[in-house]
């Protein structure tokens, strides 16, 4: 048996103990949604310890497979230097792209770990997704990260892809690299895209939100994880709360429809809210969903109804705003 199977049986026996005599964690838990987190808040804790190889090893097979993966056409590509994975669902606009970038708070994730979500994100959107495997920490801090994401970006644009035919979004620290890259495009870097989606954006990398404290028995992510991530993709000469880290603290005028996931029990809520607000009151148009009781990016975990729900929302957003 596979150690992560065997780790989950493992939380599935506590879980079920600890509801019979306290109840669930959380009003709206599911025995399996409780089974789930309690795992990744485990092995999230644990996983920090390990070299971080190794740590990229597991997140390549850490998440379970559903059959959109065999449904789904993958291409790799390489994106003016680049490495990248085209993704199509059968039937799907081609002309149009969503450009994802994964989240694994710059230190581990790739479009291979992400292929499960990217596969079934490809299936709602309907649309062509493009996943770049972009450079990672600690070996490649800020700017590198950027600076794939645009060479991608004109990528597409050399192909003949429109602006207009682009929406962009990213899950935790892919979500601020989404937000570095919209705001480095105004600013002058190339045209806009049609729309963006962050999905439980990692967008403060000073981490001093209330719900970091608040939700660390809930979630998997925790002040020791963010911390560690922090240090390893932030050069040390540059302060955490620098908005070209820290997309909370920037100017956010001028950017397209916007597209906010939090979950409510997960770490990141606060500066999720916060940066939908700054959005919103720098005249950005902003749906903002909080999805009840949910982890950190649940969207990735097949096994909770709430990750197609989401999922089904954001390919919906990006078909809406592509043309």
């Amino acid at each position: 048996m596979p150690p992560i199977e065997r780790m989950m049986r493992v939380a599935h026996g506590a879980v079920r103990a600890r509801r019979a005599l306290r109840g669930p964690m959380r009003p709206t838990w599911s025995s399996e949604t409780e089974t789930l987190a309690t795992f990744l808040h485990v092995y999230a804790r644990q996983s920090i310890r390990l070299p971080i190889r190794w740590q990229r090893r597991a997140a390549e097979t850490a998440l379970l497979r559903t059959d959109a993966v065999a449904r789904v056409a993958c291409e790799r590509v390489d994106a003016c230097g680049v490495p990248a994975e085209w993704l199509y669902a059968p039937g799907c606009d081609r002309s149009r792209t969503l450009l994802y970038l994964h989240g694994g708070g710059y230190v581990i994730g790739s479009p291979e770990s992400h292929r499960d979500f990217l596969s079934r994100l490809a299936e709602a959107a309907g649309i062509a997704v493009l996943a770049p495997d972009y450079r990672l920490a600690p070996e490649y801090r800020y700017p590198a990260q950027l600076d794939d994401a645009l060479a991608v970006y004109r990528w597409l644009l050399d192909r003949g892809v429109s602006p207009e035919s682009i929406a962009v979004a990213g899950e935790s620290a892919g979500g601020n690299l989404a937000a570095a890259l919209l705001i480095a495009l105004r600013d002058g870097a190339g045209p806009l895209p049609a729309a963006w989606a962050l999905l439980s954006p990692w967008v403060d990398l000073a981490g001093r939100s209330a719900s970091i404290r608040d939700h660390a028995r809930y979630d998997y992510l925790s002040r020791a994880t963010l911390e560690f991530a922090a240090r390893a993709f932030c050069p040390a000469d540059m302060s955490r709360e620098d908005p070209r880290v820290s997309p909370v603290h920037a100017d956010l005028t001028g950017l397209p429809p916007l597209l906010v996931h939090v979950g409510g029990a997960e770490c990141l809520l606060d500066e999720g809210l916060r940066f939908a607000r700054r959005a919103r009151d720098a005249g950005v148009s902003v749906d903002l969903d909080v999805w009840p009781d949910m982890i950190h990016a649940w969207h990735l975990y097949s096994l909770l109804p709430e990750a197609h729900a989401a999922t089904a929302r954001v390919g919906a957003f990006a078909a809406h705003h592509t043309r």
